[in-house]
């Protein structure tokens, strides 16, 4: 079994090591300081979209409200930053949605494969009251969503062939995330889901430990995958967006004027962030193909088709989710 992680390798004990040292809110002098840990590069779009944030509730808040960011996982994985927000010892992180269902179940449906129609359809559900809902199922796990980033679709890239199709997929052990959710949809087009942390992925990649992985184009040139992987197939399974997170053990000692600064400044941000992404998206691609790796388009119907598979087991094991599927598709 691979060691996904730095700190829970040091147990609970290790944890809270950690947690001792960090400060989640604090408000020496008169300011409010927020810490907002997490994994990404520091030339990822979403990382200057939370730069964005802490500038805006720095003005809004004509300097009684400090965001200090730490990028790079310097404070710990994706699962050990929420792991700290729900003990109050960080203030915020960026979570993808497929790693919030491990802490609040009613989200793992934004990992479901093709779930949206196009880019209009998963705006107006993650805007209108669905999203609202999706953004408060996390606050009875000490969590509490501000605002969505777009984290853009995900497709297969692979090292030694590439994914024409879901047949393609079978015999290959494929990364996915810390999700439920994503081996379900792996195993559907009949591949060898292997969770590995993103951090060590490069590594899993170069060592064949893992054949390929799936994610979208920034963060597949952000962390350099590309150097291993020589295809990517641009079958775009899902969509699932990032999250803006902060502890409800942060969020209810700020005061009502802090609180909407810090929303203020979320919702903003978001925005900056879509357009971002739009661009880093569209540089990512010129990367890739600069770089000789080979992409293709491959006809999304046959795994569409696969992909029902997950929605047949749902609506016989969760009935309920499998509703709130039908109110997404057709909203």
């Amino acid at each position: 079994m691979f060691k996904t992680t730095r700190i829970r390798s040091l147990n609970y004990l290790g944890l809270l090591f950690i947690a001792a040292i960090l400060i989640g809110c604090s408000k020496p002098g008169g300011v409010r300081i927020l810490k907002l840990g997490h994994g990404l590069d520091t030339s990822h779009p979403v990382h200057e979209a939370m730069l964005y944030l802490a500038e805006k509730a720095e003005e809004k808040s004509d300097g009684k409200m400090i965001v200090q960011v730490y990028p790079n996982q310097q404070l710990g994985t994706e699962r050990e930053l929420v792991e700290l927000l729900q003990i109050g010892s960080l203030s915020m992180t960026k979570v993808s949605t497929a790693a919030m269902e491990g802490f609040a179940p009613e989200i793992k449906i934004l990992g479901q494969p093709y779930l949206f129609r196009d880019d209009e359809h998963q705006a107006r559900v993650l805007e209108g009251p669905i999203g609202e809902q999706l953004l408060a199922a996390g606050e009875k796990y000490w969590l509490k969503g501000l605002c969505f980033y777009d984290a853009g679709k995900r497709s297969f890239y692979t090292i030694n062939t590439p994914v024409e199709k879901p047949e393609d997929i079978q015999g290959l052990k494929i990364r996915v995330m810390e999700s439920p959710t994503a081996v379900n949809m792996v195993q559907s087009f009949g591949g060898s889901p292997t969770p590995v942390s993103f951090g060590e992925l490069y590594t899993a990649l170069q060592q064949g430990i893992v054949d390929g992985a799936e994610n979208n184009p920034p963060s597949l040139v952000t962390s350099r995958h590309y150097e291993v992987c020589n295809y990517y197939s641009l079958n775009e399974h899902t969509a699932i967006p990032d999250m803006m997170i902060v502890s409800t053990k942060v969020w209810d000692i700020l005061s009502e004027e802090e609180r909407i600064w810090l929303q203020e400044a979320a919702d903003e941000s978001a925005v900056y962030q879509f357009k971002l992404w739009e661009e880093s998206v569209a540089e990512s691609m010129r990367i890739l193909e600069e770089a000789g790796v080979e992409i293709t388009y491959p006809d999304k119907e046959p795994f569409r088709k696969e992909a029902e598979k997950v929605y047949e087991l749902m609506k016989t094991e969760n009935p309920e989710m499998y509703s709130l599927v039908e109110e997404i598709r057709n909203y």
